[in-house]
């Protein structure tokens, strides 16, 4: 079952209903009694709900055009959608458990708060890891939150996502090649690393060079992400809106509705070629003098699809890595009020703004006369002037 970016925002807003029960909130706080609501039944509740989006799980799976993949892809989301719901329901019962009896704005409240803090974000980052996919992309998402979550989940997440993303095999990237331009990549390129330069949760990049002699960057998303997607972001949501409703003081269902707004964009890489464009066409009409400063990848477009996109090699240090500017003779003040006054302009001046800006998608070269920065992984970007 194959699903294009477009497909899969439809289903996502359809899928949303799935969670519709757990809309209702608990009066009161789980805080403001030692007297505790019955929470084993609606632990069996988010259960059968859970064997409920299986098969439903089942079913879409059931009807795909090659049977050997529809089998996979039918596991694979059935034990995902297991490890969903056995950690939500270890998490609730940690909580209940472990805050039970004690003193609102106790020391012994206050310190078993944050154990639970911890244990549960561990529990948290394991899921991530097994599932991948998206779930990677929310963990990565929750370690920057660090004004709306609490410090352990923030920290937990914040210290692994980025170190430990799946890696696709050659195999699995073969595949993509096969699906998006019929041909593997040893015959679309003179040559082609099979190792990876990097890998990110929802692709990864290899190096490669034309038959014309150009070096590239190509960026493969990570196989059936597009499959699994809609009824994966249907299940974190029902696990979230079930933990609103045993913990009405904790409501992160705006950390899903992110995420599922994101995501079909996420998953178009066509929409990243064209606003990595975007951008810098608008740097060069609106913004002429800073417009020398600022570099955006050529984009390969007879070479690039939804799930393949191949761009211009670019060599550089991250905007983060002071030590490799300063190696560059450039100065990192300098280079801080660059990126600064970049942002300045696609906010005030263009209203068309990069809204993933950590340290992997921006780099700093020597090009004279100064610095170059340059931005790329151009997927999230907003019209604020909307």
């Amino acid at each position: 079952m194959n699903v294009s970016a477009r497909e899969l925002s439809k289903l996502l807003r359809s899928h949303s209903k799935l969670a519709a029960p757990f809309s209702t909130s608990i009066v009161g706080s789980e805080t403001s009694s030692p007297v505790q609501k019955p929470w084993f039944p609606k632990l069996k509740v988010m259960a059968a709900i859970g064997v409920g989006l299986g098969i439903g799980a089942i079913g879409l799976s059931a009807f795909g055009e090659e049977p050997r993949h529809s089998l996979r892809l039918m596991y694979s989301m059935s034990v995902r959608l297991g490890r969903d719901f056995a950690t939500a329901a270890a998490i609730v019962a940690d909580y209940k458990y472990s805050l039970y009896g004690l003193a609102e704005e106790s020391p012994e409240r206050a310190q078993a708060k944050h154990e639970v803090h911890l244990r549960a974000a561990n529990r948290l980052k394991e899921l991530c890891f097994k599932n991948g996919g998206i779930y990677i992309k929310l963990g990565q998402h929750m370690g920057q939150l660090e004004y709306l979550l609490p410090s352990e989940y923030v920290q937990t997440m914040k210290n692994c996502m980025l170190d430990r993303c799946p890696v696709s095999t050659f195999d699995q990237v073969c595949e993509v090649f096969k699906a998006e331009l019929g041909r593997l990549p040893h015959e679309v390129f003179k040559d082609f690393n099979a190792i990876p330069l990097a890998s990110a949760s929802l692709a990864q990049v290899h190096a490669a060079h034309t038959f014309d002699g150009k070096k590239v960057a190509v960026k493969v998303q990570h196989t059936h992400l597009t499959d699994t997607a809609a009824m994966d972001i249907a299940t974190v949501r029902l696990v979230v809106r079930a933990v609103h409703f045993l913990f009405p003081n904790y409501d992160y269902r705006w950390l899903v509705a992110e995420v599922q707004e994101s995501l079909p964009k996420e998953l178009d890489f066509s929409l990243e070629a064209k606003n990595g464009e975007r951008c810098i066409k608008n740097f060069k009409t609106l913004s002429p003098g800073l417009e020398r400063s600022i570099y955006v990848p050529k984009v390969y477009w007879d070479l690039s699809t939804p799930k393949l996109l191949t761009m211009e090699f670019i060599e550089g240090v991250k905007v983060t890595d002071v030590e490799g500017i300063q190696k560059l003779g450039l100065n990192p003040h300098h280079v801080s009020k660059l990126v600064n006054q970049a942002f300045a302009h696609m906010i005030f001046r263009h209203g068309f703004v990069h809204c993933d800006p950590h340290a992997a998608n921006m780099m700093v070269r020597l090009m004279p006369p100064g610095a170059k920065f340059h931005t790329s992984s151009h997927v999230l970007f907003s019209n604020k002037c909307d």
